[in-house]
């Protein structure tokens, strides 16, 4: 399915004040598509357009909560009357409560499915009649998650297993239907952004991203590359790759390994903000990164969507193998 290139593309993102989201509007937008912001803080959101807007870039925004499927068909209509169309909606939004499944509270439990699994749905509902008229394509933001267990986040899991699943599922009728909409699930590993404190702590302890940690721009790169050159699906961060397989193919040992690091690693000091976090309402920082050293490189990414960079690889190993047999002998 051929596509635009990104310059121009009118893309819709949720999820845009911080964090994945706006590292892809940012970036984006510096690569002259005309953006289209979602989220629930409208201070952020004029903040961020005014940047893009200051740098001769084009971007609108409309306050929305991603629960409010009638609020998202606002947004999809802004970007039409500003615009003219959509070309690549990009479903970011998701946040998490941390603590064991018997500790968290229903209420808590269904907020994260609301908004986490719910506004895939209604933004994806919101996006394809655009989509269809244009040809565009709907990009589903998933996670190492959505195909492996993680303890202490059992809400988010399950929402990010259901994305996978919905995505799947919709890609089968798209393509029955002869939809000219292309659809990716991108499943990012760790990743530095502000959603370790956005999320709601029950354990007393501050949340933290299990190691190895990728820089947000790699994701954003990622979806931009996505929605030029369409993937079914997509991991960033060799770590994420690493883990989804021995889940798939090891499962004993990968619940063994799970259980010895995964509670410790994701678990800081004594929790120095608000445990609720931003679950219900707009709260804590807004940038782009969290403070967490992300990597700002991964071979691993790189190699999926610039394939010869693979092949250079192998040959530049299988030439290490013979040097060092010849060495040897």
């Amino acid at each position: 399915m051929r596509r635009k290139s990104v310059s121009e593309q009118v893309m819709v993102i949720t999820g845009a004040s911080s964090g994945i989201g706006r590292a892809t509007a940012l970036l984006a937008a510096r690569r002259g598509a005309a953006v289209v912001l979602t989220a629930r803080s409208a201070q952020e959101l004029e903040e961020i357009v005014a940047e893009i807007r200051a740098a001769q870039g084009r971007a609108a925004f409309h306050p929305a909560d991603v629960t409010e499927p009638a609020q998202l068909q606002e947004v999809a209509a802004l970007a039409q009357r500003e615009f003219g169309r959509i070309d690549t909606w990009v479903n970011v939004a998701g946040i998490s409560a941390y603590g064991r499944i018997e500790e968290l509270t229903l209420e808590d439990m269904r907020r994260v499915m609301d908004v986490t699994f719910w506004g895939v749905v209604h933004g994806s509902r919101a996006a394809l009649p655009h989509l269809r008229e244009s040809g565009g394509g709907l990009i589903n933001i998933g996670s190492e998650a959505s195909s492996m267990p993680v303890p202490l986040q059992g809400p988010y899991v399950a929402a990010k297993h259901a994305v996978a699943g919905f995505t799947d599922v919709l890609r089968l009728e798209l393509e029955k239907e002869g939809a000219p909409v292309s659809l990716t699930l991108i499943r990012p590993g760790s990743i530095d952004t502000p959603f370790f404190q956005h999320s709601k702590s029950a354990t007393g302890q501050e949340p933290l991203p299990p190691p190895p940690v990728y820089a947000p721009e790699l994701v954003a790169e990622a979806i931009l590359y996505c929605a030029q050159h369409p993937r079914r699906d997509l991991v960033v961060g060799g770590g994420a790759r690493a883990m989804i397989g021995l889940a798939r193919w090891a499962p004993g040992l990968s619940d063994r390994l799970f259980e010895a690091t995964l509670f410790r690693s994701q678990q800081g000091g004594k929790l120095a903000r608000s445990a609720e976090g931003a679950l219900y309402r707009p709260g804590g920082a807004s940038a782009v990164r969290g403070g967490y050293s992300g990597r700002k490189l991964s071979l691993y990414t790189q190699a999926q969507m610039h394939p010869w960079l693979g092949v250079f690889a192998l040959a530049a190993l299988g030439t290490g193998v013979a040097l060092a047999a010849r060495r040897s002998l």
